[in-house]
């Protein structure tokens, strides 16, 4: 007998609704997880293992909804498969959310039970840390999973290998759309100020970029300012900016119905996952003449660096992100060529890829 009226509510959706959503595209599997004692509610979803474990990492969000976080984890967990394809890793694409406030409501208990949940999948999943989980969090759930990447000792945060592959990705999109890679001078718009964020934030100012910033985060705004310089800016007033590059480095959909007609960017380049609200965005972008960087190509940074796990070699694992660069010039050229939105490439890249193994 079900006591738990948040598995209850998650039934009733899956049956009804969750083979049906374009989200679903195929899942191998989808996990519901919950632990009384602890109140985890979480699912993990894995998306395809063809290329190896699903692999990718786990998020902490106060969901409005269990629609909205199942819709979220689907759309993350098939960009982990795309993602780790792009950069040439033995991983299938997998990804977990914990329904809650990280910073209220996330407990050592908590993250026990998220990790005795991933040792019950027997390696079908690996998880790592991401939004509203740190490598310390990650660190107690691996006291009860063989099954936890990016621990400190090991590779570590991947966020600095996060942000240095985007930053090598903003200057793949620049000297593709102007034939010179330099930022110096260079306006770009900074969504989002956290782990990624600030590194981005810092490779960008020592390259002579001038940074827009904003964040809910007033200390990071606050820094972000004594430390680069940074004009701030309200973040539902950051689309209108008129910059070079606009990086959102936040949550996903930033680039949606709303939004998409305020940009004055000419390049969107950032760190976030999902960063359009739907497919149909990456045709509307080519046609206004912005280039997209896919997301999952230009932040694999740190999912490379926890490839090294097992037997960590930095200066391999920055070469191989440096390799980011290349990937992307690929698609750009790629997309120009054929006369199609980066995104359709990508993906085309991808599927060949996933098709190949």
């Amino acid at each position: 007998m079900l006591e738990s009226a948040f598995l209850t509510s998650l039934i009733r959706i899956v049956v009804v609704s969750l083979f049906e959503q374009t989200a679903f595209d195929n899942h191998e599997q989808v996990v519901f997880c919950h632990d009384r004692a602890s109140g985890l509610k979480a699912i993990i979803a894995i998306h395809d293992t063809r290329l190896g474990p699903a692999t990718g990492g786990c998020r902490m969000w106060n969901y409005a909804s269990e629609q909205e976080a199942i819709f979220d984890v689907l759309r993350l967990s098939k960009g982990m498969t795309y993602k780790n394809a792009m950069a040439g890793l033995p991983m299938g694409g997998g990804k977990a959310v914990i329904i809650g406030d990280s910073k209220t409501q996330k407990t050592p208990e908590l993250m026990r039970a998220f990790g005795r949940h991933v040792q019950r999948l027997g390696g079908q999943y690996v998880s790592a840390e991401d939004v509203g989980i740190s490598p310390a969090d990650m660190a107690i759930a691996a006291q009860h999973t063989d099954y936890i990447a990016g621990l400190e000792g090991k590779s570590g945060d991947p966020s600095p290998f996060t942000a240095y592959g985007t930053f090598l990705g903003i200057q793949a999109a620049l000297k593709h759309q102007t034939g010179n890679e330099s930022l110096n001078g260079k306006r770009v718009a900074v969504q989002g100020i956290g782990h990624v964020g600030y590194h981005l934030c810092r490779h960008l100012h020592q390259a002579g970029a001038q940074l827009v910033v904003a964040d809910i985060n007033q200390e990071a705004l606050k820094l972000a300012v004594q430390e680069f310089g940074a004009k701030v800016i309200e973040s539902h007033n950051i689309y209108d900016e008129a910059v070079d590059v606009y990086a959102p480095c936040a949550l996903g959909a930033t680039v949606n119905d709303d939004t998409i007609g305020r940009l004055k960017a000419g390049i969107i380049a950032g760190a976030a996952n999902n960063q359009l609200a739907t497919d149909a965005h990456d045709e509307i972008l080519k046609n206004k003449g912005i280039l997209y960087a896919p997301d999952y190509v230009i932040n694999a940074g740190g999912i490379i660096n926890v490839s090294y796990e097992h037997a960590y070699d930095a200066d391999a694992s920055k070469k191989q992100v440096e390799g980011i660069y290349d990937t992307l010039s690929q698609v750009f050229a790629q997309a120009a060529q054929n006369d199609l939105p980066t995104g359709i490439v990508a993906a085309q890249l991808a599927e060949q890829k996933l098709t190949a193994a």
